[in-house]
């Protein structure tokens, strides 16, 4: 279950780049997730329905990753990855099993070996500062296969602060539509309150 003791309350945290694990381990240890669902989003459920098994997808930023059991009990090969210990560590506990399907390592970075089928997106670009998000869309490219997917949510605001660093008009189809063309886009229906309002489910294929 999503931790719910802090929603609502905001901790002193001392001013850090989010762009650093520091910045998030202090948040997964407090307690101060309100970004978590506790849950996976319903848009999800339903293409997994649809999706043919056996693709290899990966998870930036997976957080609790309550998605790894989704695509795995579908038939996937899922790995999710996050460089905050703290947020592996609850990751681990919650899937049990299927806690080998958990990496420390940093997205950005790290050699991942073979290529996706799919990367799968929940509040991970949205969680990086928008000075490196010039790298997102060069590094998700490399790691798909050829007319290999991005799929997932993608949150929409004109404010500066974050995180959630929200995507302005356009700001998407700037990042992606050299290496991506999109397929899929709708509202979302059941999004938690931080995102309410302000999301889409999109899929995009690499050109």
């Amino acid at each position: 279950m999503a931790d719910t003791k802090n929603r609502g309350l905001s901790p002193v945290f001392p001013k850090e780049d989010a762009a650093q694990p520091e910045f998030w381990e202090k948040r997964f240890r407090e307690n101060f997730t309100p970004w978590d669902s506790g849950r996976v989003p319903a848009a999800l459920e339903q293409f997994l329905k649809t999706e043919p098994r056996g693709r290899r997808v990966l998870i930036p930023g997976c957080g609790s990753g309550y998605e790894v059991c989704a695509f795995a009990q579908a038939g996937h090969d899922v790995l999710a990855v996050d460089f905050a210990e703290a947020a592996i560590e609850r990751a681990r506990g919650i899937l049990g099993p299927l806690s080998d399907r958990v990496r420390l390592t940093d997205f950005f970075e790290s050699d991942f070996e073979t290529p996706f089928d799919l990367v799968y997106e929940r509040a991970f670009l949205c969680a990086l500062p928008r000075r490196l998000w010039p790298r997102y869309a060069p590094r998700v490219s490399q790691l798909l296969r050829p007319k290999g997917r991005l799929a997932g949510f993608f949150y929409f605001d004109d404010g500066e602060r974050g995180p959630p660093f929200g995507l302005k008009v356009g700001e998407l189809e700037t990042l992606l539509s050299d290496r991506f063309e999109q397929i899929a886009d709708a509202e979302v229906g059941d999004s938690i309150p931080i995102f309410a309002g302000k999301e889409r489910w999109q899929i995009w294929s690499r050109r």
